[in-house]
Formats: structure tokens, C-alpha cells, sequence
């Protein structure tokens, strides 16, 4: 008698991870741009998200320019005339957040990723916070003046697992601190 066949393997589960720079103030960015000049910290993003697929708003997407190499980009808009001429190879669009996840877990499998990577802005972190399992801050040392800041955390759902004062790099604007959190 044949052996049935073993039951299919499930897929991992996909973690949502937070990453964010922000000020001391809780600032994000003014005029759909960065408030400084932090070289150290874009090295940092580019390891942390390389491999990943990325989900951020239109105006963050805008604001970068255009897709980032080496990523899946999920971009978050109501627009659905927003790539309508051409869209960019490794770009993807979702209309609301539930399609934006469950794009980010198809695209995060095909990649061999085990994480999707919030990435901005204000409005997509508020939505993807309470299903985030790790934070990986930027803290920039200033207060700028800003329109856009990160939303409010209960830090007592979250347990610091790492905390590095960044070497200051000649193009550093200001001082900046990694710190990764995981929820509890």
C-alpha cells in the first residue's frame, strides 16, 4: 500500500516591520521630504528593507522618486489612475491597507522574505501599527518644524532589544540612534 503523501508545509507567517526615522519631536517630514541630511541612517534603511517587500503611501513613494532597487514596493493610494500611463517595474499598487498586506505576504514568500517593511508616511505607520511585530527607529537628534509626525506608541507593548549611537558621518546633519524594539 502507497504511503499517503505528507501534509503540505504551511508558509511562515510574515512579520511587519516598522521603519521609521523621526525626530525628537516625533517629526517625519515637512513638504513631502526629510527634514535633514542623514546619509548613516539611508545605509541603515537600505540594509534593513534590501530583499523586502517595502508598503508606503503615494507621497512617499513620490518623494523617493521612484522605485528602490532590490525591493518590492507596495504603494498605498486611492488613485487608482496613479500608474495608469506606465507603472515602473517592482512596483506595486494597492487601494486600501488589507490588500497592500496581503500583497506584501505574497510578494515577501516569493522573495524567500520572512518580513514586509512599513515605510511610510505618517498615515501608513498609524495603520500598520498595531499589527507591527518589530520597530526599527531612527531617532535624529533635532526638533524641526514639520506637517508630517509618527503616531503615538504605547512603549509598554514594546521591549528594546537594541540600541546603537550611530558614528556621525561627515553628511550627518545631526547625532542619530538606532534602537529596534520587538513587541511583547
Amino acid at each position: 500500500m502507497d504511503k499517503p503523501p505528507p501534509p503540505a508545509k504551511a508558509a511562515p507567517p510574515i512579520s511587519l516591520v516598522v521603519v521609521a526615522a523621526i525626530a525628537r519631536n516625533g517629526a517625519l517630514g515637512r513638504d513631502n521630504a526629510l527634514p535633514w541630511r542623514a546619509p548613516g541612517d539611508l545605509r541603515r534603511f537600505r540594509g534593513i528593507t534590501w530583499g523586502r517587500p517595502l508598503i508606503m503611501g503615494r507621497k512617499t513613494f513620490q518623494s523617493i522618486g521612484g522605485p528602490l532597487p532590490g525591493r518590492e514596493t507596495i504603494v498605498l493610494t486611492r488613485n487608482r489612475r496613479f500608474f495608469a500611463d506606465a507603472r515602473p517595474e517592482h512596483v506595486h499598487v494597492a487601494e486600501n491597507f488589507d490588500a497592500a498586506l496581503a500583497l506584501a505576504a505574497d510578494l515577501a514568500r516569493a522573495m524567500g522574505a520572512t518580513e514586509a517593511i512599513l515605510a511610510g508616511g505618517a498615515e501608513i505607520y498609524r495603520l500598520g501599527l498595531p499589527g507591527a511585530r518589530k520597530l526599527r527607529l531612527t531617532l535624529v537628534d533635532c526638533a524641526p518644524e514639520a506637517d508630517a509626525f509618527f503616531p503615538e506608541i504605547d512603549w509598554s507593548e514594546w521591549l528594546e532589544t537594541r540600541r546603537e549611537r550611530a558614528p556621525r558621518g561627515a553628511e550627518d546633519e545631526f547625532a542619530l540612534e538606532f534602537i529596534d524594539y520587538q513587541r511583547i
